[in-house]
C-alpha cells in the first residue's frame, strides 16, 4: 500500500506540473502528453524507481485513464464523417496503409529482428494515429472548422476506430472465425447497453430530466452515470478477452448516440475527470514502462519505425488528399500538416504492444522502443506543423513565388514584406501589451502560428487582428483567410483565448 500510495503522489505531482513546462514551450509546440510520458519512464523502474506501473491499484487507475481517453475519442467521432466521402477516402486510405506495412515489415524490419509472429503487430501500428492525444491539440489551436482540420478528423478517426477492430482480430490469439464470433457477441452487447439507454432517456421522464438538467456542480448523476457505462463496457471487453481500447470506444459511441448534438455541461466533467485526473495517470504510468536505454540501445528501431510511420501512413494520407477530388485543391503546406499530424501515435502504440507482449510475439524491450518512438512522434509533429506555419506567415514561399513570376524587383518585393511584417510585429506586441494588462502571456509563437494564415488558422477571441487585414499584413499577405482554407475575419468562431496557462494537451 506504501509503494502504491508514493507512486501515486509522485505521478500526482508530476500531473501538476507537467502543464506549466508545456506552457513554456513558444506557441506550446511540445503538448503536456511528452512530458508525463517522459517524466514516467525517468521516474519509473528503469530510472528513479519512484512510480510502479505494476500492481493491481495501480493498473486500474491506468485503465481508467485509458479508457476515458478512447471514451472521448469515441465520442468526439462524427458517424456522419465516418460515413461521408472523406471518410470513406480514409477508410480506403487506411487499408492501403494497412497493405503497405505488412511489406515494410517484411522488407524491412525482418531484417531488424521481427520475427513472423510479430508482423501483423507491427503492420497495424504503422497505421495508427493518435486521435485521442490529437483533438485536444486540435481545439488548442483551433483547427476544427478548417480544412486542415476536418481532413485530421476523417483520417485521424478512422486510423484511430480501425486498428482497435482490427487489433481485436489479428491479435487476439484466437482463429479468424472465433474473433468474428467474439467481436459479434461483444457488440451485441454494446447495442443491448446503447437501447436499453436509448429507451431510458425516452421513457425515463422524470429521471433523465433530474440527470440532464441537474448536471451542475451541486449534483453530478450525469458523470456518474457515464462513467458507470464506460466500466461496464471495459468489464465486458474483459471479460470476452479483448482489448480495453474497444470497450472504451462503444462507451464513446453510445454516448454520442445518446447527445448527437453534445452536451456542454457533460462533456466540461468529463474534460475535469478525464483529462484532468486519470489520462495523466495513465500516460505516466505508460511511461514507466520505457526502458530509455533499450530504445538508445535499439536506434535503428527506433528512427525505422518514426520513418515507418511517415512513409506508410503519412505519405498515404498526403496521396489521397491530392487524389481525392474535395481536397485535391489544398496547398502543400496543408496537406504536409494534416499528413504529419496522421502520423501522431502514442496511446494505440502503448495498447497494441501491451498485447503483442502479452502474447508472447514481442519482447518488453522491443515495446519500449516502440512505445518510444510513438512519444516521439508527439514531440516532434506539433514542432514541425509549426514551423511549417512559421514559414508560411514568414512569406517565404509567396515571395519565391513573386520573384519568380519577375513582375517586380528583389528590392520592391523585399520592401514590402518587410513592411508587412513590421506590421503584423506591431499589431503583436498591442497584443502582448493588452494581455499583460489583464494578467496572461501571448508569445510570438502564439500570435504569429495561431492567428490565421495560409494553413487554415482562424483567429481566436482576443486577437484583434481585423485591423491588419486587407492591409498586406499578417494573415495571408493581405488576402482574406478564407482564401488559404481559412475564413475571413467577418467569420471569426469564439473560442479559447491563447496564452491562458496550464491548457491540457494530454
Amino acid at each position: 500500500m506504501e509503494t502504491t500510495l508514493l507512486s501515486l503522489f509522485v505521478i500526482l505531482v508530476v500531473t501538476a506540473i507537467a502543464p506549466f513546462l508545456a506552457s513554456l514551450v513558444p506557441g506550446r509546440a511540445v503538448p503536456e502528453v511528452v512530458f508525463l510520458v517522459f517524466a514516467g519512464a525517468l521516474l519509473g523502474p528503469y530510472g528513479a524507481n519512484l512510480v510502479s506501473n505494476e500492481g493491481l491499484a495501480m493498473q486500474t487507475l491506468s485503465d481508467l485513464g485509458l479508457g476515458f481517453l478512447f471514451l472521448m475519442a469515441g465520442y468526439e467521432i462524427d458517424p456522419r464523417e465516418l460515413l461521408g466521402h472523406q471518410g470513406r477516402v480514409a477508410s480506403v486510405s487506411w487499408f492501403v496503409s494497412l497493405g503497405l506495412g505488412f511489406a515494410f515489415v517484411a522488407l524491412v524490419f525482418s531484417h531488424l529482428g521481427f520475427e513472423r509472429s510479430s508482423w501483423p503487430a507491427m503492420a497495424l501500428l504503422m497505421t495508427t494515429t493518435a486521435y485521442g492525444t490529437l483533438a485536444p491539440i486540435m481545439r488548442d489551436r483551433n483547427l476544427g472548422p478548417t480544412r486542415v482540420g476536418k481532413a485530421v478528423v476523417a483520417y485521424g478517426s478512422t486510423g484511430e476506430l480501425l486498428p482497435v477492430v482490427a487489433m481485436s482480430l489479428m491479435l487476439s490469439g484466437r482463429t479468424l472465425s472465433r474473433s468474428l464470433v467474439v467481436l459479434g457477441v461483444f457488440l451485441a452487447v454494446c447495442v443491448v447497453v446503447l437501447v436499453f439507454s436509448m429507451t431510458l432517456k425516452r421513457i425515463g421522464g422524470r429521471f433523465w430530466t433530474f440527470v440532464t438538467q441537474s448536471a451542475g456542480p451541486s449534483s453530478h448523476a450525469m458523470m456518474r452515470l457515464v462513467t458507470a457505462i464506460l466500466v461496464l463496457l471495459l468489464l465486458a471487453a474483459e471479460f470476452f478477452s479483448m482489448d480495453a481500447v474497444l470497450g472504451a470506444f462503444a462507451a464513446g459511441f453510445i454516448l454520442r448516440a445518446l447527445f448527437p448534438e453534445g452536451n456542454e455541461v457533460m462533456e466540461r466533467n468529463l474534460h475535469v475527470v478525464g483529462a484532468g485526473l486519470f489520462q495523466p495517470i495513465f500516460f505516466v504510468v505508460s511511461g514507466a514502462g520505457i526502458d530509455l536505454g533499450a530504445a538508445a540501445s535499439n536506434l535503428p528501431v527506433l528512427f525505422g519505425f518514426i520513418g515507418a510511420l511517415v512513409l506508410v501512413r503519412g505519405v498515404v494520407v498526403g496521396i489521397s488528399l491530392k487524389v481525392d477530388p474535395q481536397t485535391r485543391d489544398m496547398g502543400w503546406r496543408e496537406v504536409l500538416s494534416a499528413s504529419a499530424y496522421c502520423t501522431m501515435a502514442l496511446p494505440l502504440v502503448v495498447a497494441i504492444t501491451g498485447v503483442a507482449v502479452g502474447n508472447g510475439v514481442m519482447l518488453d524491450s522491443t515495446a519500449s522502443v516502440l512505445v518510444t518512438s510513438g512519444a516521439l512522434t508527439v514531440l516532434l509533429v506539433p514542432a514541425l506543423t509549426s514551423l511549417v506555419h512559421a514559414a508560411d506567415e514568414s512569406g517565404v514561399a509567396d515571395i519565391s513565388q513573386e520573384l519568380a513570376q519577375g513582375d517586380q524587383t528583389v528590392r520592391e518585393v523585399l520592401h514590402r514584406h518587410n513592411e508587412e511584417w513590421h506590421q503584423a510585429h506591431h499589431a503583436y506586441l498591442e497584443q502582448r501589451a493588452r494581455r499583460r494588462s489583464q494578467g496572461t502571456y501571448l508569445s510570438a509563437a502564439d500570435f504569429y502560428a495561431l492567428s490565421g494564415g495560409m494553413s487554415g488558422y482562424v483567429p481566436r477571441k482576443g486577437l484583434d487582428l481585423h485591423d491588419r487585414r486587407g492591409h498586406g499584413g499578417h494573415g495571408g499577405r493581405g488576402k482574406p483567410a478564407a482564401e488559404h482554407g481559412g475564413q475571413a475575419h467577418g467569420d471569426v468562431r469564439a473560442t479559447e483565448g491563447i496564452g491562458t496557462e496550464g491548457r491540457s494537451d494530454s
